[in-house]
């Protein structure tokens, strides 16, 4: 349970609370992307030289649980986050951060090593799909429509009522798994037989599951969000986020995906080697952090008493005053007071220079006290 100090920092105002007085800056509205596009080769040397040896996590992270996951979306616009680098962990609720931030280049950083194969389903996937429907169809065996375009203006809505409506089929999910595996073939990774048996279960998972499938933590699933749920999500404020909820969006994605900028990483967040690395690389390339989403990750890393080692590492990161942490807290013990009805999770936001003074000060000795000092974004006024 929290102590008297992690509950007054829970109530703590940093100076993003200041920057959510500010109208939203619409989406779409970042500086286009400047960092050049990798050969397939050189994207394969990168993700290889960051990565560290992989280790274990007790769930799959086939999709996320967090419901919360867009709710602090407007105070990124707000507190004027966009371009530079992200790094994130997971698997792709990043992109509907990305989507919004527009960063030049991305670095997907998770402990499994099926992650990076995840994401490079992913790639796949976008590099097949002519547009957002298609890359579902993909994902899921189901049937494309003759006439994909009048689908471009369609609401995420709509794509969840066709995806729901028609039936997937063993044929369809082998073409579109032999797809996936030609485009990854090409990604000049270095994959084992077992690495490409891999995607072709994370594949399988999504197409036998369909938009129910959930998190699952050692078999325990029951009240984690369906994909379908995640989809149709919004802010705050009522709207629509996700990555897919838009054309423009997508295509986004898609054009990172094309030119090898989003670079999965195999390393622990508090490993001796792969965030450095990371950091080191965004430095090179004349760029800073934008946003550094980690998800719940340091909860472990307080579990595993390798927290410290994590925020030095932190605390070396390229970063401006508009760069941000976003985390996640699941209320199991303490009900955090940002807590919106509804939902099991939090979405948490504050600047990295914030999280790195109260590092240096010894203000961060429990996971409460990391968690307790973040600040939900609130709706704007009006």
């Amino acid at each position: 349970m929290p102590n008297a100090r992690a509950l007054a920092n829970s109530r703590r105002i940093v100076p993003l609370l200041g920057a959510l007085l500010l109208a939203c800056t619409p989406q779409g509205t970042a500086t286009p992307a400047a960092t050049p596009g990798l050969a397939a080769a050189d994207f394969a040397a990168l993700s290889s030289r960051l990565s560290e040896a992989g280790g274990y996590f007790p769930s799959d992270n086939l999709v996320s649980n967090e419901t919360s996951y867009l709710h602090v979306v407007p105070a990124l616009h707000a507190y004027g986050v966009a371009g530079g680098a992200y790094v994130g962990v997971g698997p792709d609720q990043s992109f509907s951060y990305i989507a919004e931030v527009r960063p030049e280049i991305v670095f997907m950083i998770d402990i499994r090593r099926d992650n990076l194969l995840h994401h490079l389903l992913f790639k796949a996937l976008f590099q097949n799909a002519r547009n957002r429907l298609e890359y579902l169809c993909l994902l899921f065996g189901k049937p494309t429509p003759r006439h994909l375009e009048p689908w471009d203006d369609a609401d995420i809505g709509a794509l969840v009522t066709y995806i729901d409506s028609v039936q997937a089929t063993v044929r369809l999910f082998e073409d579109a798994a032999d797809r996936v595996a030609d485009a990854v073939r090409g990604y000049a990774m270095r994959l084992s037989d077992d690495d490409l048996a891999t995607i072709r279960a994370i594949h399988r998972a999504f197409v036998y599951q369909g938009l129910d499938i959930r998190y699952s933590n050692r078999g325990r699933f029951s009240w984690f969000p369906t994909y379908r749920q995640l989809l149709l999500e919004t802010d705050l404020d009522g709207v629509h986020r996700n990555y897919l909820s838009s054309e423009e969006r997508f295509r986004f994605l898609k054009d990172l995906e094309q030119r090898n900028l989003i670079i999965p990483v195999v390393g622990d967040l508090a490993g001796p080697h792969a965030l450095a690395a990371v950091g080191r690389e965004i430095a090179d390339r004349g760029l800073h952090v934008s946003v550094f989403y980690t998800s719940n990750v340091e909860q472990y890393l307080m579990q595993g008493y390798t927290f410290d080692a994590f925020a030095e590492t932190v605390a070396g990161l390229p970063f401006d005053e508009h760069s941000v942490i976003i985390r996640s807290y699941f209320n199991r013990g303490w009900l955090h007071p940002a807590t919106v009805s509804g939902h099991r999770s939090v979405q948490l936001v504050e600047p990295i220079r914030s999280f790195v003074e109260d590092f240096r000060r010894g203000g961060l000795r429990s996971y409460y006290d990391v968690v307790g000092r973040s600040t939900l974004p609130m709706r704007r006024a009006g």
